[in-house]
């Protein structure tokens, strides 16, 4: 071989080098357990990408894909900014959002997205310093494929600690329908054309209480070791809190863990983020293909497994499966079926920690037969047969003269559901040390 032949050989074999290590290292970018964008054109400039960092990478905020939008099955929310507002639980100096069309029946394309921090409460407007065009495998624009989801690329921005973040999406098509979490107990806003990148809110006229195409905020946080995922149903969704309060029970929880950590106490430092579905069973899914409001069952991989730094599960679920079940509902079922989320979280090295259920005396479900498996499912899970351990919502809520209620200041009214008192005192109950420890093998 002539050494002008071994010099060509020689660059031919660093090229080669060169073009793999670019390639594992755009799928490394991607390896997050989610379908991974498609590339398209309208590729960003290197400077949208957020520089290296220190800390950790941890959900901030989350919220279940719960159901198809009704009304939207064929127009979907073509040329319509969809402006989320989502409320934070710990700070981060980078930030990557994952978006979903679970429920759509054709691809969703997004050619423009953003987020920003929000400039105040009850606002479209944001922090104009603040806003940043997202990407996508280094492109503006994406497709999610029908039943699919998507990470974007991490962007650098100072996410604030219990603040509200604007994330913004434009799809100029039609693509229905929409896949969405209704009863947010958050005002978001939705504007004509595509005003994504605007900070005044100006064009933002239309208000909506539903959360659309976003499923989970993460960010780059050292504050944050790792997240918390409360699991559950209308309870934890918060459906009777006030509207943009933050005063969902895992809300505070956020901010009594929060405190304990500034305190200096010896406290997880975790983000908290909720998983609720107003009507969630841990059995049972709803109608429709894929299944809206899919069961606890169902969707534990998605809403648990796979969000970011997940460290500890908080379980609240098995009322609606004693309160949908048109006949006697199998106290032993429901127990089974919690053990099963047990088992899968400890497979993957979680700690789990599954609250009783509170009482519905008075609530136009209740009858003497629902009250007693609801006895003998909280009877098992106070003995240590369930979870890893145990906050007991319903000693701390219950009436204590009469036990089958909620205690009257903790009613919403409906006698199933808390008032906003009830949810700080569901928060205050968790004791925090419980968040300690990795899962156990077995029970």
């Amino acid at each position: 071989m002539t050494r002008r032949h071994g010099y060509a050989l020689l660059t031919a074999i660093v090229a080669l080098i060169v073009v793999v290590s670019a390639a594992l290292c755009a799928g490394g970018a991607s390896g997050t357990g989610r379908l991974a964008a498609a590339p398209t054109p309208g590729r960003a400039p290197g400077h949208s990408a957020a520089p290296a960092s220190s800390g950790t990478w941890v959900a901030t905020w989350a919220a279940s894909p719960a159901a198809a939008e009704p009304g939207t099955e064929t127009t979907g929310m073509a040329n319509r900014s969809v402006r989320n507002v989502v409320h934070t639980s710990v700070a981060g100096t980078s930030a990557r959002i994952t978006l979903s069309n679970l429920y759509g029946h054709s691809p969703l394309r997004i050619t423009h997205a953003s987020i920003a921090v929000a400039a105040g409460d009850a606002t479209a407007a944001a922090v104009t310093r603040t806003m940043r065009r997202l990407t996508f495998a280094g492109a503006f624009s994406v497709v999610v494929p029908s039943g699919g989801q998507v990470m974007s690329d991490s962007v650098s921005i100072a996410v604030p600690q219990g603040g509200d973040v604007l994330v913004t999406l434009y799809s100029p098509t039609a693509s229905g329908p929409v896949t969405y979490h209704p009863l947010a107990r958050q005002i978001s806003y939705v504007a004509r054309g595509d005003r994504t990148e605007d900070v005044t809110g100006a064009p933002y006229t239309e208000q909506t209480a539903v959360w659309r195409w976003l499923s989970a905020l993460d960010v780059l946080s050292d504050e944050a070791d790792g997240a918390v995922v409360v699991l559950g149903d209308s309870i934890t969704d918060g459906i009777t809190s006030t509207v943009g309060a933050d005063r969902r029970w895992p809300d505070v929880l956020s901010g009594r863990l929060r405190a304990a950590v500034e305190e200096g106490r010896d406290v997880p430092r975790y983000s908290v983020v909720n998983e609720g579905i107003s009507g969630n069973q841990v059995l049972a899914d709803g109608l429709g293909r894929p299944a809206d409001n899919p069961s606890g069952l169902n969707r534990f991989g998605r809403d648990v497994l796979e969000r970011t730094g997940v460290k500890v599960v908080v379980i609240d679920l098995g009322v609606n499966d004693i309160l949908r079940n048109p006949g006697r509902a199998d106290p032993e079922s429901i127990t089974g079926g919690l053990r099963t989320l047990v088992t899968r979280a400890h497979a993957h090295g979680l700690r789990v920690v599954g609250a009783t259920l509170m009482p519905f005396g008075g609530h136009r479900g209740y009858t003497p037969a629902r009250e007693a498996v609801r006895r003998q499912v909280n009877a098992e899970i106070r003995d240590g047969q369930v979870f890893d351990a145990v906050v007991d919502f319903d000693r701390a809520l219950r009436d204590p003269h009469d036990p089958r209620r909620l205690r009257a200041a903790y009613d919403s009214g409906d006698h199933l559901h808390p008032s906003d008192l009830g949810y700080r005192t569901m928060a205050e109950a968790f004791e925090l040390d419980l968040l300690k420890g990795a899962g156990q093998a077995q029970l």
